[in-house]
């Protein structure tokens, strides 16, 4: 694997809990309908989203319900969802990035990166330290 530390990721392969989620096509769409979905119930603008093979992006207008809330919702839902259609296993990490943004230029900054995360790519993990460190689906959460 070109660009790949592999001491570093057979040291984090082997601090896993459980195995390593990697979300197929059909996991990301019920992922990203779960996520939207939650959006719905709160009324909260969804500016862009990207859910990838073990992380997920998302640009999203502020509400006023604090962002642990948010998340915990948001990733309930799609857990619950993914149960629903035979998922089994731990899923989210515990934690969350979150980033405001202040003006539009930070917006549309965060929206294009959130865009290109949404290429279609093959299904081979690219391995990142970031997230590495943990075995489970990892959320960044940008929010205007």
């Amino acid at each position: 694997m070109r660009g790949v530390n592999a001491a570093l990721k057979r040291d984090c392969e082997e601090k896993l809990k459980y195995s390593a989620v990697r979300l197929r096509r059909k996991q990301k769409e019920i992922v990203r309908d779960a996520f939207v979905a939650a959006a719905r119930r709160f009324k909260q603008k969804i500016h862009a989203i990207a859910v990838c093979l073990n992380h997920v992006h998302i640009v999203c207008e502020y509400v006023d319900v604090p962002i642990g809330v948010l998340t915990g919702y948001y990733k309930n839902a799609a857990r619950v969802a993914l149960k629903a259609e035979g998922f089994e296993g731990k899923v989210w990490t515990k934690g969350y990035d979150k980033r405001y943004c202040f003006d539009e230029k930070a917006l549309f900054a965060r929206i294009a990166y959130v865009e290109k995360h949404n290429l279609v790519v093959p299904e081979k993990v690219n391995f990142g330290l970031n997230l590495l460190r943990s075995n489970r689906v990892a959320a960044d959460i940008f929010v205007f």
